[in-house]
């Protein structure tokens, strides 16, 4: 094959290639063509599928470590696949087909027409969706990517497409791709798959990939120094400009002032091709990473001439030199009678590899400083994520500029070209992204992301998106039975076709960055009611190492009864089993990585823990594991609810009102993975149990602020009630049932909107947004408060039958809603919130956050614009000691009104 014929070193790190002669070329953009292309809307294309960029989620896929986006309002069954075929590596970009979505509810309608979200119009056409799957093949190895693109029919829309199953495959198929190969390899692509190979420029697709990860993705860029990591956030507003430092076998360095604008300034012909070409002369290496590790082992100073060499051990200080510093790389050779045989392969590395980093790094501060910019942006498959040659740049850098300037990495180093062409389709006869419905398009392909998208404005599909970053697979080899789904979920739920290897789930050969799959999230925005949303911070305690070390135990404790209840949600199955020995040893290897380095997947905490565990759940199609336990419970506490209110009913207004706080409290402990509530499960029913609990959460409380709360409801707003009040629900069952529904019970009495907020999907034993109306329903057949205010609210719309008939009937008209949180986790992030809760938070004037999760774990120290209420019961004795000095069971009752 032609692949084989190609130079070797050009093979090994072919990213960057800047020679020489490039050194003086620009990229000009007239004026008059960016105006042009900012202000016209390009029609559809009638011969090609549509992309739709619009409204779409992040999950992760097990498929493979690298980035993957949702995309779940795309309506045309497309075949788009784009391709960076470098010097070493392809990078590939495809689309997967997602489950079709079923059409809103008129819950879900009626909601949003109440808080303004819902224009009345209607899409035409299915919503289908997918998300983006990026893959990494060597060069070399050409044939093992077409394979994988036949065998998916990627060319052709997928195996699970309609034009597939229809027979009906174009013949005038075109693919995006970028890089050298694209002009290389045409023909092979041809040959082997019938598809013509339309080629993006190489700049173009790198910037506009790293301007909009830059844009999309909170922890993309990063600083290393003395080996330790630090996450930059970068303010969205103040992004350009910035020189970009694309380091392959030649050296690029682009100013990049915006969207499409950028021009490359300068570059070098020494870069990771004159490692590895004189490495591969000097140690007989067979690959760069085979060089790159030799280096880890090495000891520079056996080979370069120090300053402390010079000054017989003493630092140069007057000009800021210490002894350490390399006057002369490999300038000890000179006065040595040794052959290159004498010396050691790792010292050769090391010197090679600090002579061409430290170069690089000073030539791209003097452009920097040339062109007076701060932010350096280092990217290419020559840094690959390897820490000592971070170190190097980032010290050169910092010398130069005495420390002016910072050198910053990227994450996703290795897909910004593919991610470029794979977003120039958009420049292609598809509808353009734009920001806060203006009509802006870029010559480079690359959408406005400032944390938000809005999509084309196709019926009511003018939504916002968001991207979010998650990790699903570790970037090591992780062996586990494969699930033997139905053709139609390949591609879908993350699971390749077994291969002639053998029956393993395996990321690719090159998955060494830390990076997660993209999703595309639909109408995710920062919470309105947030105090500073620069500020904020959701978890409560760092995961440091300790705190880590800890949380390693817990989950991999509760691993196996987790797995244990996955599995008997699917009915036991074979396939099921399965599955959930390939979610215990994918789980396994995250923990175990995070270990290694707490700080790999980016700025984690305890939120972003706790919902990898449920995206790899979801990723080996485990649903709801908890399902049966849920339903279970709630209808046993459905069964005493009436008792319970009718009790409440019996009390004067004040004593009410403390009863439901104990009681909310109380019911916090029917946790079903907490030594609490298993301590007391076998002590009698539910609400035996309840009871038990209630009189064990009286007061005084660890944190005591009902007293406060009280006069704020029943004193100083008596005659002005809240007007709208969010709860954010947390357990299904008791929690839900007798502790959240009877406290907006009791504000609905007092003329206050209520909003319960629950999970979008399934986290544990949490009750999700769809499971609330159900058991709503179920309550308001016993109390005529909860049915008017249902009805009010759009969460029963139908007559219902079984009502008892001598209800009282309560002269309630506040409606009572539910809205998705946006969240898949037991924790919340307002940083990241569903379209449907920021609309309800525009008019709330009171917060009540309970369980845990979301007002212990998170949020307990997060301030917001208006009254909050925080409640919980702490079911963790390690967590009571760390926050309060406190005891398992203490409960807090924190209000922080608003001035």
């Amino acid at each position: 094959m032609a692949a084989n014929n190609s130079d070797p070193i050009q093979d090994q790190l072919g990213e960057g290639g800047a020679g020489v002669k490039h050194e003086a070329e620009e990229e000009e953009t007239s004026s008059s063509e960016a105006q042009a292309t900012a202000t016209t809307m390009l029609p559809r294309s009638s011969s090609r599928p549509q992309l739709d960029l619009s409204g779409a989620a992040i999950h992760g896929t097990l498929e493979d470590r690298n980035p993957t986006i949702l995309l779940p309002n795309q309506s045309d069954d497309i075949s788009h696949l784009a391709l960076d075929i470098g010097g070493s590596l392809i990078k590939l970009v495809y689309f997967s087909r997602h489950a079709e979505l079923s059409a809103e509810d008129k819950r879900k309608i009626s909601t949003k027409r109440r808080l303004g979200m819902f224009n009345g119009s209607r899409r035409s056409y299915p919503i289908l969706g997918g998300r983006l799957h990026f893959v990494k093949f060597e060069t070399e190895k050409l044939n093992e990517c077409l394979d994988f693109i036949s065998s998916k029919q990627l060319h052709r829309g997928g195996i699970d497409s309609p034009s597939w199953r229809s027979g009906a495959q174009p013949d005038d198929i075109v693919i995006k791709a970028t890089g050298g190969g694209a002009y290389k390899y045409a023909d092979v692509f041809k040959e082997r798959l019938g598809v013509s190979l339309e080629k993006e420029d190489e700049m173009d697709c790198l910037v506009a990939g790293a301007n909009f990860l830059l844009k999309a993705i909170r922890h993309e860029a990063f600083t290393h120094m003395d080996g330790q990591k630090q996450y930059v956030q970068i303010d969205q507003n103040d992004l350009f400009p910035f020189l970009l430092v694309n380091v392959g076998s030649g050296v690029s360095i682009i100013k990049v002032d915006g969207h499409g604008k950028f021009q490359r300034v300068s570059g070098t012909n020494v870069g990771g091709g004159t490692y590895w070409g004189l490495g591969r002369l000097m140690t007989k290496c067979k690959s760069f990473d085979e060089l790159l590790e030799l280096s880890q082992r090495g000891d520079n100073s056996t080979m370069d001439m120090l300053v402390g060499d010079i000054y017989g051990g003493l630092d140069y200080s007057k000009i800021g030199l210490s002894a350490s510093t390399i006057a002369s790389s490999f300038g000890k050779t000179i006065s040595e009678n040794k052959e290159l045989s004498d010396y050691r392969p790792e010292d050769i590395s090391l010197s090679l590899l600090r002579m061409i980093s430290y170069n690089i790094g000073q030539i791209s501060y003097l452009n920097a400083l040339r062109y007076g910019l701060k932010r350096i942006f280092f990217g290419g498959f020559f840094i690959r994520g390897h820490a000592y040659t971070m170190d190097t740049i980032s010290f050169a850098v910092h010398f130069w500029s005495k420390g002016e300037a910072q050198a910053m990495f990227l994450r996703h180093e290795g897909f910004l070209g593919a991610l470029g062409a794979f977003m120039s389709y958009e420049k292609h006869g598809l509808d353009d992204l734009s920001a806060h419905h203006l009509v802006e398009r870029f010559p480079m392909g690359a959408p406005y992301v400032g944390g938000k998208i809005h999509g084309p404005p196709l019926g009511d599909l003018n939504e916002k998106i968001s991207w979010m970053e998650k990790f699903v697979q570790k970037g090591t080899q992780i062996i586990a039975p494969v699930p033997m789904g139905v053709p139609a979920t390949t591609g879908m739920g993350g699971f390749e076709r077994p291969t002639s290897k053998g029956d393993i789930l395996r990321s690719d050969a090159s998955a060494a960055l830390n990076v997660g799959v993209l999703h595309l999230v639909p109408t995710l925005d920062v919470f309105p009611l947030l105090e500073d949303p620069k500020t904020y911070e959701p978890n409560t305690i760092d995961l440091d190492q300790d705190e880590f070390k800890y949380w390693f135990k817990i989950l991999s404790d509760h691993l196996p009864d987790l797995v244990d209840k996955a599995v008997a949600s699917e009915g036991g199955t074979d396939d099921a089993k399965r599955r959930g020995d390939a979610f215990a040893h994918a789980f396994s290897a995250h923990l175990a990585r995070l270990m290694e380095e707490p700080a790999a997947y980016g700025k984690f905490g305890l939120v972003n823990l706790l919902e990898l565990r449920e995206e790899c759940l979801r990723e080996f199609q485990f649903v709801d594991a908890y399902i049966s336990i849920k339903q279970r419970e709630n209808e046993a506490s459905l069964a005493v609810l009436p008792d319970l209110l009718m009790e409440l009913d019996s009390m004067n207004e004040e004593a009410r009102l403390l009863a439901l706080i104990e009681g909310v409290l109380a019911a916090n402990i029917f946790d079903w993975g907490s030594r609490a509530c298993v301590d007391l499960y076998h002590k009698g029913t539910i609400i035996e149990i309840y009871r038990m609990s209630r009189k064990k959460m009286q007061r005084p409380w660890r944190i005591d602020d009902f007293d406060m709360f009280k006069k704020r409801m029943l004193t100083d707003r008596k005659d002005q009630p809240y007007k709208r009040a969010l709860l954010f629900v947390d357990n299904s069952g008791a929690d839900v049932v007798l502790g959240m529904l009877p406290l907006a019970r009791e504000l609905l009495r007092h003329g206050t909107e209520v909003v319960l907020v629950a999970n979008s999907l399934p986290a544990l034993n949490d009750v999700t947004a769809n499971e609330l109306p159900e058991i709503i329903a179920e309550a308001s057949k016993h109390c005529g408060i909860l049915r008017k205010a249902a009805e009010a609210g759009g969460l029963i719309v139908d007559a219902m039958a079984g009502i008892q008939d001598d209800l009282k009937d309560e002269p309630v008209s506040v409606p009572l809603m539910v809205v998705e949180n946006g969240c898949g986790s037991p924790c919340i992030d307002f940083r990241q919130v569903s379209s449907e809760l920021a609309a309800a938070a525009k008019d709330a004037d009171l917060l009540i956050l309970e369980g845990m999760g979301r007002s212990l774990h998170t949020n307990l120290n997060a301030r917001f614009k208006c009254d909050a209420l925080k409640l919980a019961m702490v079911k963790n004795q390690r967590l009571a000691e760390k926050l309060f000095n406190g005891n398992i069971y203490d409960c807090i009752c924190k209000f922080e009104p608003v001035s």
